[in-house]
């Protein structure tokens, strides 16, 4: 199956060097890496991993950062379902940068962009999915004196304005070509990228000073941010700065469902899910990389590249050497398909007890997250 990568869907077998040539971004290099770990001392393991594996600009950002000019990031979520795991991926590594380098973060809810790009979305569906979405992003452990939420609708009078700048500048052509859209698409899919924009520099018009922004996302993103870089110097601001990172496969795995749908319930593990639901998902649904009998797997071992359970290990198992153990305990044949995947279980269901809490507690404190201005 050929890759197919938009904001809105990702299909095929995804060859992340070839996106890094269609999209223009530069790969993560070793010198990028030991700068960061200067002000980090360890690296993330998404950095390590090359789970975090292009940017654009990055070195822009350190060399203002270390000037004393501190950028801010901004990332998103746009609600149409429940949140899954894959969603968390970005999320992690950004409260990492929060953390790190001890920077705001404005996080975006576009909640209409969803319902203006699906049919089967209602507008009440999307202002539900918007408040149980909050709480996962929450949960995530953002710090709420340095995090500003930012939802489309409720923020119109701040964007709209804004937006109204970016939306000038983009021709009808230029958003045709850069996300497929036709004829027949509606007039809100065609308005939607000037709003997306506008978090990119909206900390710059709010302090009356530019502000350097980063922002961390999911490779399919980027075409929002192509056409963001292109249009921004001319209303007078920095370039926004970005750094992508690489799926978590599907369940079925990156050749079956190119990456975790949250509209395919059998692709995707979500936050709420509870331990036996995850169990029997991982047993059932997770494509295996081992082979027809145990004693073929005992003697040809299996193929940790395509095993979902170890794809997931990749982003969830912190510890180089037991993730290095099981890769060549499994590859030996020494590991069974069914014991990598309890393996897996039991660290996602670990992972999910400790947000599912923080997720409680966070029904308290969406005010405090949401951008007063």
């Amino acid at each position: 199956m050929s890759q197919k990568v938009t904001p809105w869907e990702v299909k095929g077998n995804v060859d992340y060097d070839r996106l890094i040539k269609e999209f223009g971004v530069s790969k993560i290099d070793k010198k990028i890496l030991t700068r960061i770990q200067k002000h980090s001392k360890t690296l993330h393991p998404f950095l390590r991993r090359g789970i975090f594996f292009a940017h654009r600009d990055l070195t822009f950002i350190l060399d203002e950062f270390e000037k004393g000019n501190k950028f801010f990031l901004y990332t998103g979520r746009s609600p149409s379902g429940n949140v899954h795991i894959g969603h968390m991926i970005p999320w992690i590594f950004t409260k990492w940068l929060q953390d790190v380098f001890n920077v705001e973060l404005y996080f975006q809810f576009p909640d209409e962009e969803k319902y203006l790009f699906k049919n089967n979305l209602s507008w009440e569906d999307s202002q539900k999915y918007l408040h149980e979405n909050m709480l996962d992003v929450i949960a995530v452990g953002f710090d709420p004196k340095k995090t500003h939420f930012i939802i489309d609708t409720k923020h119109a009078n701040l964007l709209y304005p804004e937006a109204v700048k970016v939306a000038k500048k983009i021709t009808f052509s230029t958003i045709k070509a850069a996300f497929g859209l036709k004829e027949d698409s509606n007039i809100g899919q065609i308005f939607y990228t000037a709003m997306q924009a506008v978090p990119a520099f909206l900390p710059s018009v709010l302090k009356k000073k530019e502000i350097p922004c980063l922002i961390p996302h999911a490779i399919d993103q980027d075409g929002h941010f192509r056409v963001s870089r292109d249009v921004l110097p001319k209303l007078g601001h920095y370039k926004p700065a970005s750094i992508q990172c690489r799926f978590l496969p599907g369940l079925g795995g990156m050749h079956a469902d190119g990456k975790m749908s949250a509209s395919e319930e059998n692709t995707a593990i979500y936050m709420i899910d509870d331990p036996a639901t995850v169990k029997k998902k991982i047993n059932k649904y997770a494509f295996s990389g081992g082979q027809a009998t145990v004693e073929e797997h005992r003697k040809k071992g299996g193929n940790p590249e395509v095993d979902v359970a170890y794809q997931w290990l990749m982003f969830f198992e912190k510890d180089d050497k037991r993730l290095e153990k099981i890769y060549q305990d499994y590859k030996s044949g020494k590991l069974l398909s069914g014991e990598l995947k309890a393996i897996l279980i039991e660290k996602l269901n670990v992972f999910l007890a400790e947000h599912q809490k923080k997720r409680e507690k966070a029904k308290k404190q969406i005010d405090s997250f949401i951008l007063k201005a």
